[in-house]
């Protein structure tokens, strides 16, 4: 009663097989196949960054004026 036999594994293939089909079970299985090497790629990019972009707000070595809507204030106290 511990373990299935393979015979009990097959009559449960038989049936998913039977219920979804063929056709459905590739494609399944071709999503499933797609999302981990997605997830394997993320996580390669996300762990080492080949070349890191600054912010368009820090690139450095322009010389357009900044804009005139970007507003530089310093908070101060009421006394």
């Amino acid at each position: 009663m511990g373990s299935f036999s393979i015979w009990h594994w097959l009559i449960v293939l038989l049936i998913i097989v039977l219920v979804f089909g063929t056709k459905k079970l590739k494609n399944i299985g071709s999503d499933l196949g797609g999302a981990v090497k997605g997830f394997k790629e993320g996580m390669k990019d996300g762990s080492a960054p080949e070349t890191p972009v600054p912010p368009a707000s820090q690139v450095t070595g322009t010389t357009a004026q900044p804009e005139k809507t970007t507003i530089d204030v310093e908070a101060r106290n009421k006394s």
